[in-house]
């Protein structure tokens, strides 16, 4: 099936608009706006099939971390289904103050961060090679931007791949990112501080993040095997199991 034609964007962009645009020059950001520029939209197909950007959202986030204003909306996509897609939002909300993006990272400073957690992820605390860990904000750059003075290692986390991914998409939805941008109500989320937390994206959650690597596989392997016979779902038998345990605890 052909696709559409569609139209380049319609409404007017101010001049003063245009030239914050031309000011943003990360590669993943430019490549979002100059798409919308040309085509008025960008779809997280798109971004995935034509780009290679296998998390769409963070590409996206990396626009409106320039302080470029994205509004979010669905549209039908090539096969049918219903997928996101992301515009340019109103031009009076850009946030100048967030025109350049993050800051890059000195190397020295992952280093000092290693040093203090060790080279594993702050969220399901798995042991990776340091080149596999990114530096992450613990209070979004969304809501805290980067901080003033000095980096302060105790403002960072180490974070897998996966975790940041799942961050992301569990900060991004949530109202306080959205709307609101309170750093003490991010700083009380699991996602900034997974050793004490009162929230995680603002619902009344408690999560545990798990996993099993080298010698203890054959450990998981068991608890699979043991939570089929007892015909339970993995999550809700090792609930069980702990639910056992800490029922025999004295308190």
């Amino acid at each position: 099936m052909a696709k559409k034609k569609r139209k380049r964007q319609q409404v007017e962009l101010p001049e003063e608009f245009l030239k914050k645009l031309k000011t943003v020059t990360a590669k993943r950001a430019k490549t979002v706006i100059d798409h919308i520029l040309d085509h008025g939209y960008i779809t997280t197909e798109e971004l995935s099939e034509k780009y290679g950007y296998d998390h769409p959202p963070r590409a996206a986030r990396d626009v409106r971390e320039q302080g470029i204003p994205l509004e979010t909306f669905r549209i039908t996509g090539t096969h049918g289904r219903k997928i996101g897609a992301y515009r340019f939002g109103d031009p009076a909300k850009i946030k100048s103050g967030k025109l350049g993006g993050r800051m890059a990272w000195p190397k020295k400073f992952k280093e000092q961060l290693v040093e203090i957690n060790g080279a594993r992820c702050a969220i399901c605390f798995t042991e990776y090679e340091s080149r596999y860990l990114q530096i992450d904000h613990r209070v979004p750059y969304q809501v805290g931007g980067d901080p003033q003075g000095d980096l302060n290692p105790f403002d960072f986390m180490l974070l897998c791949s996966s975790c940041n991914r799942a961050k992301s998409w569990s900060c991004e939805h949530c109202k306080n990112w959205k709307k609101d941008n309170l750093v003490n109500v991010c700083k009380t989320c699991y996602w900034a501080s997974p050793e004490n937390y009162a929230h995680i994206a603002l619902r009344l959650i408690r999560r545990l993040d798990i996993t099993w690597t080298g010698h203890e596989v054959p450990e998981y392997d068991q608890l699979v095997k043991l939570s089929k016979h007892a015909r339970k779902k993995l999550p809700e038998f090792v609930k069980d199991v702990l639910r056992d345990k800490v029922g025999d605890e004295p308190e």
